[in-house]
């Protein structure tokens, strides 16, 4: 029909790959670029803030409670993703905050914490623990418990192996 070899479809096959990757490459250096920057913005603005955390969920930026002029400037691909969202005091104020999806796994319930916030967004929280830290500390809990459970069969070997001569 077009007169194109197999090598030729080949060829443009390699050519659209090949344009496809130098695409990307420069899409993830504009990317990283901006991303740094508000990473920039982000440490210069946060600040150290005592919260009440109320409760927690994932859900749509439509869903909370924000003001309109903060759904008007998240980008419309963040309006449809679920986003961590905190319901928390701070002072008098109840308020929905967005939070870093690190510091939304340690951030416990219906306890006062301290934490850095830019804005309305929860960067980090003092004394947090990452998801492996969490998991040594729950092993190290239950071998604790294990050794504490192994208890004498009979209660008269408990009091009489205090007396005992080591």
């Amino acid at each position: 029909m077009f007169g194109l070899g197999i090598w030729d479809v080949f060829i443009i096959i390699g050519i659209v790959i090949v344009a496809l990757g130098i695409g990307l490459y420069f899409l993830n250096r504009w990317a990283g670029k901006r991303m740094a920057d508000q990473q920039e913005m982000v440490e210069r603005n946060k600040q150290a803030a005592t919260i009440y955390v109320i409760d927690k969920k994932k859900d749509k930026i439509t869903n909370a409670n924000f003001p309109k002029a903060v759904y008007e400037q998240t980008p419309k691909w963040s309006r449809l993703m679920k986003t961590p969202l905190v319901k928390a005091k701070i002072g008098p104020q109840i308020m929905t905050l967005l939070c870093d999806a690190k510091v939304y796994d340690a951030l416990p319930l219906k306890k006062m914490v301290k934490v850095e916030m830019a804005g309305m967004y929860i960067v980090s929280m003092k004394g947090m623990k990452t998801k492996k830290e969490m998991a040594d500390m729950r092993r190290a809990r239950q071998l604790e418990k294990e050794k504490g459970a192994e208890k004498p069969a009979r209660w008269y070997d408990a009091v009489l192996s205090r007396f005992k001569k080591k």
